[in-house]
């Protein structure tokens, strides 16, 4: 595998968690999964197993590669670059990306499958994930095409947001090695620039995403950023698996961030979770207030997460009878506007901007309701955390919140959540008014926690569909 982050070496979203716990889960399953990735500043993990010459257009460095192990005897091959890792971020400063993040990610893939090389045995799949990543099934069909140990080799490669697609100046094509023949309309080529993304696409053996729900989405104008013709041109080859989320981390059982364990069987010392969380952000932890619904929300603060709702519908959400409990940044408009609406309700609404993961957990496991009104959702991770902790989630009807959260209704005993179609401030309402008023009913409350409780969200379900995928293109490439 190939990406840009992982679990527990980097992260700045679910990239990394799905890359930190797909390669053991595979490993459960039999497989020997390595995952590459850069060693960015300030880790330390790792032994040096070698340091080899990498050449990428011109650009030549010493690299250093070092053995990371990972649970279940997976492991990470982190590629250290001083020159291009140690850097004060990941992508870029502030909100401006690095000027060389085309040459820091193909020096990446390049790394990575020049290891591969060197030992002189082909990997049964190269898999890449997100554009960071792209540029490892195009090298594989063009540099690699006619190596003695790269040639051949079937690819896999996961959207995990198609919003992102590593846009570049055609000019960085012989910087990368690649001819100008990549800048087809059938390769790389998005609007006279390059794409990453849409050069993986055409590339990959295999194409997957991340929910059932987003792989129909995104060949549609709407969601497909551009790229649905393509898709729409691949979709025998494009398949939808959600993610899964660590169950050894996300347990409220074994949860090292809660005050006390719970489970499905044995839900009240959830309650000892609520008031801490009312306690962490100084709301009130009166029996009044303990009562009182307590509505959760750990999000960027972003449009694509639905905030432009929520401040349509500011003045409403603040007179509705529940408590309120936000984590995130974003977006400094979004970031105020839920600092002014806990300044006018004190007593109601709490707001941490910022992340913290302990509280994160404590969120999870406090909550009565978590809140999901995203205007895209690739997967979601969120809400299959809060299905584990009993934590009922209000999400829209997109991509993989559609595929994990089945709405309520009286007499549906697999109901699990309370969903809305429209993206309007009314719908989000309307939903979150309907859990508040469920809410009440204490019986019909406890069959939702149960039954998302119950759910199987694991990455074991989850890696068995991988395992099928890399059958399917191992099949494919031994036809040619």
């Amino acid at each position: 595998m190939i990406g840009s982050e992982a679990v527990p070496f980097s992260k700045t979203g679910g990239l990394a968690d799905v890359l930190g716990a797909l390669p053991p889960a595979l490993a459960r399953l039999g497989w020997d999964a390595t995952v590459a990735l850069p060693r960015y500043r300030g880790v330390t993990a790792g032994t040096l197993i070698e340091r080899v010459p990498v050449s990428v257009g011109g650009y030549t460095r010493e690299i250093g590669l070092f053995d990371a192990p990972l649970a279940d005897g997976a492991r990470a091959l982190l590629v250290d670059c001083p020159d291009l890792y140690d850097r004060e971020s990941l992508y870029g400063s502030g909100s401006v990306e690095y000027p060389d993040n085309a040459r820091r990610f193909a020096v990446l893939a390049r790394a990575a499958l020049e290891f591969v090389a060197r030992r002189g045995q082909p990997p049964s799949i190269v898999h890449g994930h997100d554009w960071q990543a792209g540029l490892a099934p195009v090298y594989l069909n063009t540099i690699f095409a006619s190596h003695p140990v790269l040639r051949g080799i079937p690819t896999v490669f996961t959207i995990h947001n198609i919003a992102y697609q590593g846009l570049f100046e055609a000019d960085w094509l012989p910087r990368l090695d690649l001819g100008w023949e990549e800048l087809g309309v059938d390769r790389m080529e998005f609007w006279g620039r390059m794409s990453f993304l849409k050069g993986a696409i055409n590339a990959a053996t295999m194409i997957t995403t991340v929910s059932r729900r987003y792989a129909e989405e995104i060949q549609t104008p709407e969601f497909g950023s551009g790229l649905e013709g393509v898709l729409r041109r691949r979709r025998e080859r494009l398949v939808g698996i959600p993610n899964g989320i660590d169950t050894s981390v996300w347990d409220p059982a074994t949860d090292k961030y809660l005050p006390a364990p719970y489970d499905a069987r044995q839900l009240d010392a959830k309650s000892l979770s609520k008031r801490a969380v009312l306690a962490r952000y100084g709301l009130p932890v009166d029996e009044q207030a303990l009562a009182r619904p307590l509505v959760g929300m750990i999000s960027r603060m972003v449009d694509q997460k639905g905030f432009d709702l929520i401040a349509e519908v500011a003045d409403q959400l603040v007179g509705l009878d529940a408590t309120f409990v936000v984590l995130g940044t974003g977006e400094a408009r979004y970031q105020e506007l839920w600092v002014e609406m806990a300044a006018s309700q004190p007593g109601k609404i709490g707001v941490h901007i910022g992340f913290e993961e302990g509280l994160a957990h404590l969120i999870e496991g406090g909550a009565d309701i978590f809140l999901m009104p995203s205007r895209f959702e690739p997967c979601g991770l969120n809400q299959l955390y809060s299905l584990r902790y009993g934590t009922v989630p209000v999400v829209r009807s997109v991509g993989g919140l559609a595929d994990t959260v089945d709405d309520y209704a009286p007499g549906r005993p697999l109901a699990t959540g309370f969903v809305f179609e429209d993206y309007t401030g009314a719908a989000l309402l309307g939903a979150l008014r309907r859990a508040l008023d469920v809410f009440r009913d204490r019986e019909s409350w406890r069959a939702l926690q149960a039954a998302g409780m119950r759910q199987d969200n694991s990455w074991d379900h989850s890696a068995e569909e991988y395992v099928t995928i890399y059958g399917n293109a191992m099949a494919l490439a031994a036809r040619g």
